[in-house]
């Protein structure tokens, strides 16, 4: 039976780094959650990692502007690693080909421009990523909606379906389905890939709960002094990315239940019930080691 418990101090000494997602657990996207930043600074003054694991489509750089703009304090944490990122990497290794056509907004255009340092032997021994016209492609890369404010899946679907006749494989940088921001649900990349799917499509995978977030997770945490066999604990609200995802890499997790499924575990979002939480876990198949109701 998953555990509910009071706050992250509750873990203290028991883990080596935590792998901590963004949206709906630091942040809404539009306020930083003052718990959650103490909850990780806490960690850190007792020696632990904080990895900032997303999946949001965009490169670390991108992602640290964000955090900058929600004044979340460089001392919550060590690393940021983004589903951008390994997407980056299966991208450049051209696992959709060289010739791509891009979905997605404005913001992500970094995705094609901007590489971490530990991506900088792809850039220099790979062929060059074009980006064309869908008839051109020889596959699609796919970062999000162009305007996930007003757009949902169903507008894509047209264009889906003619990459599909054309059989050209989507690399999905975001496998969210929808995020929160604020009040606001919106679709994401993962939406679209998972459309594309059930027309018969072939898709991509880099970030949760797919592994290979997780394995670039793994090699900068060890580029950062961690110890060779850490002990680490995956922190999320999403049941199917990053509860999933952390089971599926042997990992201990923690679900914050007051982000995406808030309404679904009593009146008070800071406090689940641990009988609503038991049968919902029970229908989803999936058994977080721990759950609490808000980072803290």
């Amino acid at each position: 039976m998953t555990e509910i418990i009071r706050s992250l101090a509750d873990l203290t000494g028991r883990y080596d780094a935590v792998f901590c997602d963004l949206w709906g657990c630091l942040h809404n996207g539009k306020t930083a959650y003052p718990a959650a930043v103490a909850a990780l600074q806490g960690f850190r003054a007792t020696g632990g990692k904080v990895v900032l694991l997303t999946n949001a489509p965009r490169p670390k750089s991108s992602v640290l502007k964000q955090l900058d703009g929600l004044n979340v304090p460089h001392n919550a944490y060590d690393l940021v690693v983004t589903s951008g990122d390994a997407a980056q990497m299966g991208m450049l290794s051209g696992a959709v080909g060289r010739k791509v056509h891009h979905i997605g907004a404005p913001k992500d255009e970094v995705f094609f421009t901007d590489f971490a340092e530990d991506l900088a032997s792809y850039t220099a021994t790979q062929p060059p990523i074009i980006r064309v016209p869908l008839r051109e492609a020889e596959g699609i890369v796919c970062t999000g909606l162009k305007d996930d404010l007003t757009e949902t899946p169903d507008d894509y679907r047209s264009p889906l379906l003619m990459a599909k006749t054309l059989g050209l494989p989507m690399l999905c940088a975001n496998p969210d389905i929808v995020v929160d921001m604020g009040d606001k649900r919106l679709y994401c990349a993962g939406a679209l890939a998972q459309m594309y799917e059930q027309m018969g499509g072939t898709t991509l995978y880099f970030g949760k709960p797919h592994p290979p977030i997780y394995d670039l997770a793994r090699r900068r945490l060890a580029d950062a002094g961690a110890p060779s066999d850490p002990q680490i604990l995956c922190i999320g609200d999403g049941i199917f990315t990053d509860i999933q995802g952390g089971i599926g890499e042997g990992l201990d997790t923690l679900f914050i239940t007051g982000g995406l499924e808030a309404d679904r575990f009593g009146p008070d979002v800071e406090h689940p019930e641990q009988s609503l939480l038991d049968d919902w876990l029970e229908a989803k198949e999936l058994s977080p080691t721990f759950a609490m109701g808000r980072l803290r």
